[in-house]
């Protein structure tokens, strides 16, 4: 699957938005009277990790794809990049576009950074969709690996470093196609961008996660009508964390992709698509 085809025929705008004095590069689609529904991606991520699923969301909400705070081509400031601070970029964004209350899908790390919002801002989610969301596991291993392959292709970025990179995405790896490759690759050859990755990392070092991860008490307190998406081969955690997410969240459900790894939005797109429109259409 190609990327940009997935957007032809549909009316969407790439802007730079001012987030509270982030430059924050975001995809806009769907009808502006629309409900807003934001896409956040997990670590080291960018917008396009969610580019296959806006043009089945669009169709029913006004949908805003981001390059979250340091990722992808927005601004990076030279500050820790904690869950806090990029809780802060996300309200500043929806100020910035006049979303008072918004509906959420994250993945991975967006997940994480989504149920912590909704647990202490609950007024500006609606629903919520946490997609293999992160902050429930300290997998030292896989948390190592990540790190390793995530520095190594912004300090020595070439499309082989890059496609591995990508690769320990997916279950079926033949899925990351030349044309994700070569835009991440861009990406993460910007000058400037291996410092960025390194405190990107931060949520990735064995000292400093523990202090981050979201609790039960958090899980306990969002209100949002949640919707859990685990995978068979998550990288991350088995679907028992999945499913310890829906048992504490007080109105979620757990939804288990077969096939998938740690990108089920984009592995299996019509798959999700059919689950998180379902839920987020009540």
């Amino acid at each position: 699957m190609s990327l940009w085809p997935e957007l032809l025929g549909l009316d969407f705008a790439m802007r730079r938005v001012d987030a509270g004095a982030i430059a924050t590069r975001a995809l806009v689609a769907g009808p502006e009277d629309g409900a807003p529904l934001l896409f956040l991606h997990g670590t080291g991520g960018h917008l396009e990790s969610h580019l296959a699923n806006v043009r089945a969301h669009a169709a029913h909400f006004r949908c805003y794809l981001i390059d979250m705070l340091g990722h992808g081509y927005t601004a990076r400031p030279a500050c820790d990049y904690t869950i806090d601070a990029h809780i802060d970029h996300i309200l500043a964004f929806l100020d910035a576009v006049g979303a008072q209350r918004a509906h959420m899908s994250g993945e991975s790390f967006g997940g994480w950074v989504a149920a912590r919002l909704a647990a202490r801002h609950p007024g500006r989610v609606g629903r919520l969709v946490l997609n293999t969301a992160g902050g429930r596991t300290n997998n030292l291993e896989a948390n190592a690996r990540l790190r390793d392959l995530s520095l190594k292709a912004v300090r020595e970025p070439s499309r082989d470093s890059v496609r591995a990179r990508l690769e320990w995405l997916f279950h079926d790896k033949t899925k990351v196609t030349d044309d994700l490759v070569e835009t991440r690759y861009r990406i993460y050859s910007q000058p400037g961008f291996a410092t960025a990755m390194e405190r990107i990392c931060c949520l990735l070092e064995p000292d400093k996660r523990p202090a981050m991860m979201l609790t039960d008490d958090e899980l306990r307190a969002i209100r949002a009508p949640t919707l859990v998406v685990w995978t068979s081969h998550d990288p991350q955690g088995a679907v028992s964390v999945g499913k310890g997410f829906a048992t504490l969240i007080p109105d979620a459900r757990l939804e288990v992709m077969e096939g998938c790894g740690h990108w089920p939005q984009f592995e299996d797109h019509a798959t999700f698509d059919r689950l998180s429109l379902a839920h987020l259409l009540g």
